[in-house]
């Protein structure tokens, strides 16, 4: 019977940690991710337009 508590006990404070720690981590890497991407992308744009546009 302990067994069994135990690993209920064991199962909600894994989820417990993943909900309240792991997600918001990941989701704070994956914003992190999408800003730098996003910047990378508009510095992408601005040299091609600036050498098409000197190139002529």
């Amino acid at each position: 019977m302990s067994r069994v508590v135990m690993l209920v006990l064991g199962a909600l404070l894994a989820l417990f940690v993943l909900f309240n720690f792991i997600l918001p981590m990941l989701m704070g890497l994956l914003k992190v991710a999408l800003i730098i991407g996003v910047i990378g992308l508009l510095v992408f744009i601005a040299v091609t337009v600036v050498g098409k546009s000197s190139s002529r």
